[in-house]
Formats: structure tokens, C-alpha cells, sequence
């Protein structure tokens, strides 16, 4: 094999195993960030292991939840209407989130019936309007 042929076998050699060693760094960081989103069933049928990061879904069952008095804690139930789980959380929760409402909180399961909380998300309906727009609207559609 020639010198400049062997050096550019090489050099290429070179590069692959760079590419091969960043593509398997950034693949194993990605791992230990991911969340995946499941619903309450699907944790009650143990498809989700204890202390998984994951996101969960579902609705705000009306009159489960319970504020504590001393801090910031919560407690709620959420439910896709197969399965009920109990998200604990502490924190500022977001103006949109009540009972009945939809919401994704991201955080750890402690058990099959537990679920901790790091963050909340309240999700809303497309029809969403801001109070000064519905007001205007309101206003509008009267006087017809």
C-alpha cells in the first residue's frame, strides 16, 4: 500500500472513531435527561419502574385536593378514568390548575399509588381567551 493511500485510510479511520466515541457521549446524556410521559394506568399495571423519572398525565379528580397549612405542599389525585394516582407536590402551583382541569407533572414514583412532583403543567383548551378579549366579545355578541 502506497504511503499517501495508507495516511488517507487513516485519517478517515481517525475521523469514524471520533464520530463513533461523540455520538456515543451525546446518546448517553440524552438518556439520563429523558421523560417519558405515561398515564395513570399504565403506572397502576407496573409498566413504569419505582423511582423512574417520568411525566404524568391525566385529569384533577374533583374534591382530592388537600393544601397543607404549614408550607406549600399538595396533595391531588389524577386520573384517566382507568386508574387514580396521588401526585404529592410542593411548590407554586400554576393559575390554570383545578379540579377537572388536565395536567402533566413531571418528578418520581414512589410506589404504584404514589407519585412526587418536582413541577406541575396545567393545560387549557384551545378556546382559551384572555379576560379582555372575552369581555370585548361579550360586549359584541350582546348587542346583537
Amino acid at each position: 500500500m502506497k504511503l499517501v493511500r495508507r495516511q488517507k485510510l487513516l485519517f478517515i479511520c481517525l475521523i469514524g472513531f471520533i464520530l463513533a466515541i461523540v455520538s456515543a457521549l451525546v446518546l448517553y446524556a440524552l438518556r439520563q435527561n429523558i421523560s417519558l410521559f405515561y398515564s395513570p394506568y399504565q403506572i397502576a399495571n407496573g409498566e413504569v419502574k419505582v423511582s423512574q423519572n417520568i411525566r404524568v398525565g391525566g385529569m384533577v379528580v374533583p374534591g382530592s385536593i388537600v393544601r397543607s397549612s404549614s408550607d406549600l405542599s399538595v396533595k391531588f389525585s389524577i386520573t384517566d378514568y382507568k386508574s387514580t394516582i396521588v401526585v404529592h407536590y410542593r411548590g407554586i402551583l400554576p393559575d390554570l390548575f383545578r379540579e377537572g382541569q388536565g395536567i402533566v407533572a413531571q418528578g418520581k414514583i414512589v410506589d404504584l399509588e404514589n407519585f412526587n412532583a418536582t413541577s406541575v403543567l396545567a393545560k387549557h383548551d384551545e378556546k382559551y381567551m384572555p379576560p379582555e378579549v372575552k369581555g370585548i366579545l361579550d360586549k359584541s355578541y350582546a348587542k346583537k
